[in-house]
């Protein structure tokens, strides 16, 4: 064959194996993958983030993601910061302190919310809200558990000085009701139902349905984002994979997350519909937002000279507008 003939062919079959790598996840094993480290609260809110790490939905999509797991998204939030990782798992009241700090942060998706929720001792008489007056709670300060307890006792028209509060960690919260030292906790899944299925009829969960949602959400810092804006839009193409494949695996994602944090499957099953795993930016997110940062100041729990911060700046949506604009629903975008 004449060399004028080959050339051609030659040259197509390169351009069609750099558009294989460029717009085809399946081949981006033959690409080098783009490296970066996520700190993760090992924890079923970090669904979405476990479960394309466990599937090699990073993978496909070009990613070569090093997780190191934490207890708390502060702790994941505050690595980031530090320069020990480049994303971050984190619930809002990391990102409302660090905002109120001035620090450079990129809030670039929500990927979960879950109400949090009190359950009460039976002996305590606690059947409404109101009840709860005279009574002595646990709760976890700093934590959405704070704001949600100041926006519990508030919605039953009760101050903190009507209730005895107790800080406490979760962990700390079921002994201290099972023996009687406090009447009612107020946390997060799972310590909830590990807390029911402990006392059984000897506690009893109050309905405070709708009163305050913690989120957990993807942030980076602003300078990470400007040097790495394909490689963050990688990350949430990844998410939005996952909570497809979770959704149609529902069984296999409770096994996939329950093994990974260390859960007996039959634990997390009954509580799996708690989680509401979705990669979206909404007005839903914003306000608990600025509820959290309302609280902060408030209580006093924020830098000196803070205010309200302007989330319009702290939440950068471009990222996953490139990927999926309808999950983008801000009233300011």
């Amino acid at each position: 064959m004449h060399w004028n003939t080959v050339r051609p062919i030659a040259a197509i079959a390169g351009y069609a194996a750099l558009c294989c790598l460029a717009i085809s996840p399946g081949c981006a094993a033959a690409a080098e993958l783009l490296k970066a480290r996520l700190a993760q609260n090992l924890a079923p809110i970090s669904g979405l983030a476990i479960i394309a790490k466990s599937k090699g939905i990073f993978e496909k999509h070009g990613l070569d993601i090093t997780v190191s797991n934490f207890t708390s998204g502060k702790q994941c939030l505050d690595t980031v910061i530090g320069g020990g990782a480049d994303i971050a798992t984190t619930a809002e009241a990391p990102v409302t302190a660090s905002a109120m700090a001035n620090q450079p942060i990129a809030f670039v998706a929500g990927m979960e919310y879950s109400d949090l929720k009190t359950v009460v001792a039976a002996k305590a008489g606690v059947k409404t809200k109101a009840d709860l007056r005279g009574k002595r709670i646990g709760f976890t300060a700093g934590t959405g558990s704070e704001v949600y307890t100041a926006t519990l006792l508030k919605s039953a028209g009760l101050t903190p000085k009507d209730v005895t509060l107790v800080n406490l960690r979760p962990q700390e919260m079921l002994p201290a009701l099972a023996a009687g030292s406090i009447d009612a906790i107020d946390t997060w899944e799972p310590h909830i139902a590990n807390a029911k299925k402990a006392l059984g009829e000897a506690a009893a969960e109050l309905d405070t349905k709708g009163t305050y949602s913690e989120t957990f959400n993807i942030v980076v810092m602003r300078t990470y984002l400007d040097a790495n804006p394909a490689l963050v839009g990688k990350f949430i193409a990844a998410l939005i994979d996952a909570e497809v494949w979770m959704k149609a695996h529902q069984d296999e994602a409770i096994t996939v997350v329950a093994d990974a944090v260390g859960m007996k499957r039959d634990d997390l099953a009954p509580i799996w519909a708690d989680y509401v795993y979705q990669v979206r930016l909404d007005d839903r997110l914003i306000e608990i937002l600025k509820t959290h940062s309302a609280w902060r100041l408030e209580s006093g729990n924020h830098p000196p000279g803070a205010a309200m911060p302007d989330f319009s700046k702290v939440v950068v949506a471009e990222p996953l507008k490139k990927v999926d604009p309808a999950r983008v629903t801000l009233s300011w975008k």
